[in-house]
C-alpha cells in the first residue's frame, strides 16, 4: 500500500520505483492513495491511467477527491478508483469499496477487497466511518480487506483499527502524508500503521512548496498550496505478508525509496 501521491513529482517517482517494487517483492496485490496527484488536489484521468499503468491494482481517494469535477464521471466508470464510502447520502459519484479477483503470483485465484473510508475528526464531518464499515456488503470470511482510512486523527486511526482487527487484513492511515513508525500486527491478526506517508518531494512541506505553507502559518492569508517544486523524491508505504487461508497478517514493513 502506498501514501498519497502529490502533483508531478509524485507520479514520476511512483513511474520509477514502484514497478520494480512490485518486482523485487512479488507483490501480488498494490493499492495507491492518488487524491492529491493532479497538481496536490484530486485526480484527473491522465493521472490515474499513470498510477494504473505503474503498477496499481486500486487507486484510493480522501477529501480531495472530487476537486476535478471533469473526473466525477470517471469515479462513476471506473471501478478501480475510489472515494470514501462515508460520504452522506447517495448523491456522490463513485464508489468506497471494490471487490476484485486476481491470480497471485502462485497461481492462486484471490479475492480482494479495498475499502476506503474518511475520518471526522479535525476533518470536515461525514458520515460515521464505524458504522460506514458495518454496512458493507462483502464476507469477512472469504475476502482479504484491505482499508485505507483517510483521516487526520491518530486517535481515530487506531480506534478503527481496532475496532477491525481481525475483521481485515490491513488497516493503513492516510491524509497527514508523514509516515509514522508504528507499523504492527494487532492482537486479532490485523496490520497497522498510522500512516504510510507520502510519494513525491520531501524536500518541503507535506509534498507542497515550504515557502508557501510558511506564509500560510504565518499570515494566516489562505495562499493556494503549490506542489513543491523540486528536491529528493520518494515512494513511501508498507509491504504486508498474508496468510491466503486465514487471510491474518504476517508481518508488516514500511519503506521509503527514494
Amino acid at each position: 500500500m502506498i501514501g498519497d501521491v502529490v502533483g508531478e513529482p509524485g507520479l514520476e517517482v511512483l513511474e520509477r520505483r514502484l514497478p520494480q517494487l512490485i518486482r523485487e517483492n512479488s507483490a501480488d496485490f498494490v493499492v495507491v492513495n492518488g487524491e492529491n496527484a493532479a497538481g496536490g488536489f484530486g485526480l484527473t484521468a491522465p493521472a490515474l491511467e499513470r498510477i494504473l499503468a505503474a503498477g496499481a491494482d486500486v487507486v484510493s481517494g480522501g477529501n480531495h477527491i472530487f476537486e476535478q469535477r471533469e473526473f466525477w464521471p470517471v469515479l462513476d466508470s471506473e471501478k478501480r478508483v475510489l472515494r470514501p464510502m462515508n460520504y452522506p447520502g447517495n448523491e456522490s459519484a463513485g464508489r468506497g469499496w471494490v471487490e476484485l479477483e486476481k491470480t497471485c503470483s502462485d497461481g492462486r485465484s484471490v479475492n480482494w477487497t479495498v475499502v476506503n473510508i474518511q475520518g471526522r475528526e479535525f476533518m470536515t464531518p461525514l458520515d460515521c466511518p464505524f458504522m460506514a464499515f458495518n454496512s458493507l456488503k462483502v464476507s469477512l470470511e472469504k475476502a482479504i480487506i484491505l482499508v485505507d482510512f483517510h483521516a487526520e486523527s491518530s486517535r481515530e486511526k487506531e480506534a478503527l483499527a481496532y475496532y477491525l482487527d481481525g475483521k481485515v487484513t490491513v488497516l493503513a492511515g492516510t491524509h497527514t502524508h508523514v509516515q509514522t513508525a508504528d507499523e504492527r500486527l494487532l492482537p486479532n491478526g490485523s496490520a497497522y500503521i498510522t500512516d504510510l506517508g507520502m510519494t513525491g518531494v520531501l524536500d518541503g512541506v507535506i509534498g507542497m512548496d515550504a515557502k508557501i505553507c510558511q506564509d500560510r502559518a504565518r499570515s494566516q492569508v489562505l495562499y493556494r498550496m503549490e506542489v513543491s517544486p523540486g528536491g529528493k523524491s520518494a515512494v513511501q508505504g508498507i509491504i504486508v505478508e498474508i496468510d491466503g487461508e486465514s487471510r491474518k497478517a504476517l508481518s508488516i514493513q514500511r519503506f521509503s525509496l527514494y
